[in-house]
């Protein structure tokens, strides 16, 4: 996109004091023409650039016109390309890294420093990600309508969506907007989209209202439960919800206490725990999973 060959430049100038258009050119894979004109964009914001011709000429900064180039700092630079790094484990290209290449321009080490911090975004859907997540940036960039069959715990639908954002949470990848057929802003998880489309029809940009989905709001706590589990499951705990979730028994055993959204979720943790857990409270849950363990057994008898 144009806007980010802009930044580019404008990157590139900062960290070296004069470039030639060819260099810029075989950088951005662009004409000299398209160089040339992006340097009167860049003029035309205000930025003082300055041509010189001859065997020492080129492309700089006006003298005397500063840009803070504390703005950001080696320190922030390192952690935005540790956040670009990550976006090539999920497309499974380089794009981003050659994107690395020219913010870090003149200062190879940037790329070097922060290579102690590894992101991997990929998951084992990769093949399939992929080609959805590329499918949604564009759409997001054109304001295009996507569609797609959606299948959640209520059954399958098919929705038509304004996408706003890409966001990966909870280990997973989401795409968030408005939501036509449900007139409201909703998110959907994209290993649960299929037949996937972008329109061939823009929409009108909203005033989109901040994206707030924190796990009180996604998940609202509403049933408070009490559990006794085997000491060996420790590192369950420690791991999902902290050193204060529980208590130790004298016995060794483990007193969990924790809030749940639904029941189907406190019943999914039951199950994955298997035989080293005993639900105590609510005790209409603790029936309510005693006849579905029933219903289990006879499955497998």
């Amino acid at each position: 996109m144009k806007i980010d060959r802009l930044i580019g430049i404008l990157s590139i100038l900062l960290q070296q004091e004069k470039v030639t258009a060819p260099y810029l050119a075989g950088k951005f894979e662009v004409s000299r023409r398209t160089i040339n004109r992006d340097i009167e964009d860049i003029c035309k914001a205000g930025i003082p650039l300055v041509t010189t011709q001859g065997p020492n000429g080129g492309i700089s900064i006006m003298e005397g016109y500063r840009i803070d180039r504390t703005v950001l700092t080696s320190s922030e630079m390192q952690s935005i390309l540790t956040g670009l790094r990550s976006l090539d484990s999920v497309s499974g290209t380089n794009k981003y890294q050659q994107l690395m290449d020219k913010l870090a321009m003149g200062n190879s080490s940037i790329l070097t420093s922060n290579s102690h911090i590894l992101i991997d975004l990929s998951s084992w859907y990769k093949s399939c990600l992929a080609p959805k997540i590329e499918l949604i940036q564009a759409a997001i960039g054109a304001r295009e309508y996507i569609t797609f069959a959606y299948f959640g715990p209520s059954g399958e639908s098919r929705r038509k969506l304004e996408p706003y954002l890409l966001v990966f949470q909870w280990s997973s990848w989401y795409v968030w907007g408005y939501c036509t057929d449900r007139e409201d802003y909703r998110l959907f998880k994209l290993n649960r989209m299929l037949e996937l489309k972008a329109l061939d029809e823009r929409f009108e940009e909203r005033k989109v209202p901040a994206y707030d989905m924190s796990p009180d709001k996604a998940f609202p706590p509403r049933i408070s439960v009490t559990a006794v589990c085997e000491a060996d499951m420790k590192w369950r705990l420690i791991e999902e919800s902290g050193l204060e979730s529980f208590q130790e028994r004298e016995d060794g055993k483990l007193v969990f206490s924790s809030c749940f959204s639904d029941p189907g979720s406190v019943f999914s943790w039951l199950l994955s725990m298997g035989d080293r857990v005993e639900l105590v409270e609510p005790e209409e849950l603790r029936v309510e999973f005693a006849a579905m363990a029933e219903k289990i057994c006879r499955i497998y008898r």
